[in-house]
């Protein structure tokens, strides 16, 4: 029975994804300009010089891809690397890491240290950008690109002057850019595409696809909660939700600013169960709501977020609203999604995310690795990869390189200089920098850096990154999509949280599928956790699962989830899927406080004893950059963190400097 079903699915099918092993994905013919395939030694230095290499063709396990994670896991358990080969190499900064903290904060040194600065990026991964890279794939001749993870820059007119003018500097004129995309994401409303959910039988009793959603007042959720398959008690307690006159004070007599202290520190399911009393098959319906943001169910979100974000029950309880500016309007740090609900802010879609904003900023210091001199023309220029690590250029990037030491050769009160040893091709090499910035992810800088102070190491392993996946697969075409009338569909309790339809933004001369006979990258996503746990437990756990899940169980499931989804659009998942490529984020988004799981006053205020703001302070010639130094989540942090750690470094050379030239006068004339 289950050979018969895979063969149903299209589990034996050659569809391009394979010739890995637990993950290492093959190359598509299909790169934006001159295509070529990856080299069969994908990984090495030899092929990240070589001209057909090209990262972002690759399908398959990608994210943290096999060979991206061995060398830091081996360095956690234990093990050393003796005889680092010297390079003999010397820079003015080494960045460790090269995601969009790590470049921002290279632009950042370079355009300010003057003339001859030299600076060298490592990154672990065969990609730079860290989570944000593009996902590029063929059909028929034609190549689509998605994000693989960062997806877009959101609230954009709200992010800092210093992230506001680094975009402007790389070429991203916001406004234009707004324009643009807002134009794009309507496409599909225009052709008269909606939303959907499906309910999956093993989560709601039997399959079934419903269109739209509840409408305008009470009568309108009875209307659609009357095609899905919940029980009587889930419709009614649900349509009480929505219901404005159907939802009493929960908490009465108590003051507004009392009221939201209790809600902070109960979840909305608490609040659902306990408070407004709905019946427990209501939670399925909710569950995966925060997962997008948060990368946990509605058991670990707190009932004041839900509120902030819209969620119903809260209608009666005569909330006073949040101001546009509000401490609420950063949860957690820098993030910024609460603030469009205020003001409706605009965010800024790219075709493959903010891989967009990771390739300008290589642009900007290795100006011939990227043709072109505009935003328009940066998307289907094609990246040369053997031009980014050159010597005698002021900035290289060095892929396939996992940083194992970071130390002063001194005391780090005094010393002039840092080693950073780091291991490629499974040789250990080292070079020396005057300074270093550290914008990996907090969690691995105690194993780099030890010598830190104890509570500095404490703060930095404090937090414990969220656990997520993009999933983007290549279809031959979405006549499957027009023929339901919907552009995407959630799907509460699946293995992914739902699926859509790929951005059509049209950027420059990058055309879009916009014909529904043309092929179409589907977007699909994932939030492991572990309901009824602690949050960074459900973190860990989410972590382990992805570790553990092969590409044939994503497949299987990729596979399964669209066939039952879109069947009565006349989709057949053996015929109709042409490549897949999941993007898995076991270190995904930053850990941002939260009420129900930290003090109250770290994920409502910005207080200095916050754990982020102890670990990353700069230490001798290290500093500190990346989202976790915020946090946040969000671009615009990775960017102002960046601007900091540059600058902390920018300062102690100006002194060192200084220091330099009094001891040693100029002779008199």
């Amino acid at each position: 029975m289950a050979e018969s079903k895979d063969r149903d699915l299209g589990m034996r099918r050659n569809i391009t994804r394979r010739d890995f092993v637990n993950g290492v994905g093959v190359a598509i013919g299909g790169a934006l300009i001159a295509p070529g395939s990856i080299s069969a030694r994908e990984g090495t230095s030899d092929a990240s010089q070589a001209q057909e290499y090209y990262p972002p063709a690759l399908t398959g396990m990608r994210g943290s891809h096999a060979g991206s994670f061995e060398v830091a896991h081996a360095l956690r358990d234990g093990n050393s690397w003796t005889d680092a080969a010297d390079t003999g190499e010397h820079y003015d900064m080494v960045v460790v890491g090269g995601g969009l903290s790590g470049l921002s904060a290279a632009y950042f040194f370079l355009t300010s240290a003057g003339r001859g600065a030299r600076v060298l990026v490592l990154d672990n991964h065969d990609d730079f950008g860290g989570h944000a890279k593009r996902n590029e794939m063929t059909s028929r001749g034609r190549t689509l690109m998605l994000n693989g993870g960062t997806s877009y820059l959101e609230s954009v007119r709200q992010f800092s002057t210093v992230a506001r003018t680094l975009l402007s500097a790389i070429g991203i004129d916001v406004e234009s850019g707004i324009a643009t995309s807002v134009a794009g994401m309507g496409f599909y409303r225009s052709l008269g595409l909606g939303n959907a959910t499906f309910f999956a039988k093993e989560v709601f009793g039997e399959d079934r696809l419903v269109k739209g959603r509840g409408g305008s007042g009470s009568s309108g959720w009875a209307d659609w909660l009357a095609q899905t398959p919940l029980s009587p008690d889930a419709r009614r307690d649900i349509t009480r939700l929505y219901d404005d006159g159907a939802n009493p004070d929960y908490m009465p007599g108590l003051s507004d600013v009392d009221k939201k202290e209790r809600l902070a520190r109960i979840s909305y399911r608490d609040f659902l169960l306990d408070l407004a009393k709905v019946h427990p098959d209501v939670i399925p319906f909710f569950d995966d709501r925060p997962k997008g943001s948060f990368c946990v169910g509605i058991d670990a979100y707190p009932a004041l977020y839900g509120w902030a974000q819209g969620y119903p029950g809260f209608q009666g309880m005569h909330l006073e609203p949040l101001p546009r500016v509000n401490p609420l309007s950063h949860i957690g740090g820098g993030q910024h999604g609460r603030e469009s609900e205020g003001n409706h802010g605009e965010d800024l879609y790219l075709p493959d995310g903010n891989a967009t904003v990771a390739r300008l900023l290589v642009r900007a210091m290795i100006p011939d690795a990227l043709p072109g001199t505009s935003l328009d023309d940066s998307i289907t220029s094609r990246l040369a990869y053997d031009r980014i690590d050159r010597a005698g250029s002021d900035a290289r990037i060095r892929l396939n390189s996992t940083a194992i030491s970071v130390r002063h050769l001194g005391d780090p009160d005094v010393a002039r200089e840092v080693e950073v040893t780091y291991v490629r091709d499974g040789k250990a090499e080292k070079v020396r920098a005057d300074h270093c910035v550290m914008a990996c992810y907090n969690g691995v800088i105690p194993h780099l850096v030890p010598e830190m102070s104890d509570d500095q190491r404490a703060a930095l392993m404090y937090g414990v990154k969220m656990a997520n996946v993009y999933t983007s697969v290549l279809i031959r075409n979405w006549t499957a999509f027009t023929n339901l009338g919907i552009s995407g569909a959630r799907a509460p309790g699946m293995y992914h949280t739902g699926v859509s339809l790929g951005r059509s933004v049209q950027f420059g001369s990058y055309q879009p599928s916009t014909s529904p006979d043309d092929p179409m990258i589907l977007h699909m996503s994932r939030s492991p956790c572990a309901p009824g746990r602690p949050k960074k437990e459900q973190h860990r756990i989410g972590r382990a699962d992805l570790m553990a899940a092969t590409f044939e169980t994503f497949e299987r499931n990729i596979r399964d989830q669209l066939g039952r989804t879109l069947q009565g659009g006349g989709f057949d998942p053996a015929r109709d899927i042409e490549a897949i490529t999941v993007n898995r984020w076991p270190h995904g988004y930053a850990y941002s406080y939260d009420t129900l799981n930290d003090p109250i006053e770290w994920a409502l205020f910005a207080p200095d004893d916050r754990p982020c703001v102890v670990g990353r302070r700069r230490f001798g010639r290290i500093s500190i950059a990346n989202s976790d130094a915020a946090a946040s989540t969000h671009t615009d942090s990775a960017i102002d963190e960046a601007y900091r750690a540059a600058g902390e470094q920018l300062v102690v050379r100006s002194r060192a400097r200084r220091r330099t030239s009094e001891s040693d006068p100029l002779p008199s004339r």
